[in-house]
């Protein structure tokens, strides 16, 4: 049975903009929830990655995603950040973000704890069960030294509240094999900026982008393309941006990213420790790529 679709298109996983002080800054936060919308974005997620989650307080994070569920009001759906190596901590502020009235919530896999698949399947069911919201599971190995296979989305994807996948393992193959058994169940999102055509050519319904942070409008573009049967069209905005891509993952996100949206006025170029801000001769190779697509002036 197909589930509740959250999106088709592209969701920026939002940085969160911050003072020179380190704290959160609200009037550029909702500046760029507000851009984001203008430009077509078909969905917010606050509090990923992107957003540093792992280092905001505990009120930070609930804050965050109380204000980007305000700031829309409706426009587009937004989907929270809610995972945790703390099953308890994870149910809890899952229960938050469903009771602050965001549309769905995004739950990476326990870092550090190096859960067994069977781990995965106890503690995404439970998350689930407590849930009043649809559930997005969040696999990037990369980051959290786990990684779900594709027969563990199988067995996830019986669950009611469970809809989607943020795939961001980067190995097609499997992300094939994932397909295989569960695309008529999961919607699965790329987790990779480089793989947005790709995952759609296999089914995929879109992007949980970093790169829409800098060009929404564009990005959006992408996927549209792709639904509306252009597929070429699709393919050549893939690679007309792998440049900026490729800057924009240079140092480990969301480095690269801060310093993309300093430069277009969001917020200080200021991260959470032990992120510190990007080499200044990458910065420059990004600006540079910026002001050739004539994102910058």
């Amino acid at each position: 049975m197909k589930k509740q679709t959250i999106f088709q298109g592209i969701a920026t996983a939002l940085v969160t903009p911050m003072h020179k002080d380190g704290s959160i800054d609200y009037e550029n936060f909702g500046k760029l929830v507000d851009w984001q919308i203008e430009s077509g974005i078909n969905a917010l997620v606050v509090c990923g990655t992107t957003g540093e989650a792992s280092t905001l307080t505990d009120d930070e994070h609930r804050d965050a995603i109380k204000f980007v569920v305000d700031r829309t009001n409706g426009r587009v759906p937004v989907i929270a950040g809610t995972g945790s190596n703390d099953l308890a901590y994870a149910i809890d502020l899952t229960k938050h973000a469903c009771e602050v009235g965001a549309d769905a919530v995004l739950v990476v896999t326990p870092y550090y704890n190096k859960a067994t698949q069977k781990g995965l399947i106890q503690m995404y069911t439970a998350i689930a069960d407590a849930s009043e919201k649809p559930v997005i599971l969040y696999n990037v190995p990369s980051r959290t030294g786990v990684n779900i296979e594709p027969s563990t989305y199988a067995v996830l994807a019986n669950h009611p509240n469970i809809v989607g996948i943020k795939e961001a393992n980067g190995n097609i193959s499997k992300i094939l094999e994932t397909f295989a058994l569960v695309g008529d169940k999961l919607d699965v999102y790329s987790g990779n900026d480089d793989q947005i055509v790709p995952l759609l050519s296999l089914g995929g319904k879109g992007c949980i982008s970093v790169l829409s942070n800098v060009i929404p409008k564009e990005t959006v573009e992408m996927a549209d393309r792709w639904f509306n049967g252009d597929a070429k069209g699709s393919a050549e905005l893939q690679i007309k941006y792998h440049d900026l891509i490729t800057a924009l993952f240079s140092e480990v996100n969301p480095i690269p990213v801060k310093a993309a949206t300093h430069h277009l006025g969001f917020g200080e170029n200021v991260l959470r420790m032990p992120l510190t801000s990007m080499d200044e001769k990458k910065e420059q190779v990004l600006v540079d790529i910026m002001r050739k697509e004539g994102i910058l002036q």
